[in-house]
């Protein structure tokens, strides 16, 4: 039996990361024969529960190091673990666990990472140091290949595929009907229904007034029905209760947290999605949703570009009047959009494999 630790941002209600553990466990699963998984995570008896796997407490150091040195394999990954910017500390907690595995001699691999930002210079040469010892990297974009490279990763050494949740199946509709008649939703056939998963910290900045000006028009201009869709359930609820105060009602806001089959499907009842979570844009393409992004981060700039798409403009930049052209042109396009998405996921999903026949070869 092989047995896999996998490191990540699990246990935290992010439904992004908890896509990416669901989609890594079921490749890891479909692929390899005769292998035990452990998870490191914020909540183990819940991930445990989830995903049918073995779970401690990543805040426990006693736990980490027993996880370590009983594995054969750490994977670090998927999602952006490597970078200092929305944390300055996090970057060294991960570093740290894979140099527990280097210390009992356990195999490192990068399982489809978003590489970067690291502004810090000593997190970037700690980081460089680190990836050298790792028997397998892979990342999930073309710019954290080039940042790895950049700070003196071999680019021999770094494969490319994509975000590894783009290899969940699509949902079944229904599922999210009722979850948005759960949450008082009442849908109109006649009318079209456009979902909003927005990322800001500051209930009170520019970026929120201008949004809730969109929607406004939204409703006035063509009666479409909005609902308001948090990814990371703690930090976006704000946010989300907030837009809802100042339009005073007429809006959907799901207010449960649900997991990632039900989130695709709550996705996939929407005409359009306005994104600023990435992974939110990326269940938007699973679910064959034509979508808008707005940017906060380059991976998701990354992820548009891996589609042949650009996202529309950043939070910081970000206009009602823009926004409603750029509405305006998804909605007449929402065909060709759908198609040429459609074709781009199967692109990216093939190089998906790589992931796991790289896994085969360490495991051998």
């Amino acid at each position: 039996m092989v047995r896999i630790l996998i490191s990540g941002y699990y246990g935290f209600n992010n439904i992004g990361d908890e896509s990416i553990l669901q989609a890594v466990v079921d490749n890891l699963r479909d692929k390899l024969d005769d292998i035990e998984i452990t998870v490191l995570s914020r909540n183990p008896d819940s991930t445990a529960r989830k995903y049918g796997v073995n779970s401690v407490n990543r805040k426990s150091a006693r736990d980490i190091v027993n996880a370590v040195r009983k594995c054969d394999l750490l994977i670090s990954g998927g999602g952006s673990l490597l970078q200092d910017v929305t944390s300055k500390k996090s970057i060294l907690y991960y570093l740290m666990i894979m140099w527990a595995a280097f210390f009992f001699r356990k195999k490192v691999f990068i399982y489809s990472q978003g590489i970067g930002p690291i502004l810090s210079k000593i997190n970037r040469r700690l980081t460089a140091v680190t990836l050298r010892h790792a028997s397998g990297i892979v990342v999930r974009d073309e710019t954290s290949k080039e940042f790895l490279t950049e700070i003196g990763i071999r680019g021999d050494k770094i494969i490319v595929t994509a975000d590894p949740v783009l290899r969940i199946k699509k949902a079944e509709l229904d599922l999210g009907k009722d979850i948005l008649i759960r949450e008082g939703f009442s849908p109109d056939p006649g009318r079209m229904t456009v979902g909003l998963a927005i990322r800001e910290k500051k209930t009170d900045s520019n970026f929120v007034e201008e949004i809730c000006i969109s929607i406004r028009r939204l409703i006035d201009e063509y009666q479409a029905q909005i609902v308001l869709i948090p990814f990371h359930f703690s930090e976006d609820m704000a946010v989300i209760e907030e837009i809802e105060r100042r339009l005073g009602g007429g809006v959907c806001c799901i207010k449960h947290k649900y997991l990632t089959n039900e989130m695709l499907s709550i996705i996939g009842n929407m005409d359009i999605l306005v994104g600023v979570r990435l992974h939110a844009l990326i269940h938007a393409a699973i679910m064959d949703v034509p979508m808008i992004a707005i940017s906060y981060d380059p991976k998701i700039n990354s992820f548009m570009h891996s589609i042949d798409m650009k996202a529309m403009c950043s939070v910081y930049d970000f206009k009602s009047e823009f926004f409603i052209e750029e509405f305006d042109k998804t909605v007449s396009r929402a065909d060709s959009i759908r198609a040429k998405v459609r074709s781009r996921i199967e692109m990216l999903i093939k190089k998906l494999d790589n992931n796991e026949e790289l896994i085969q070869e360490l495991v051998k």
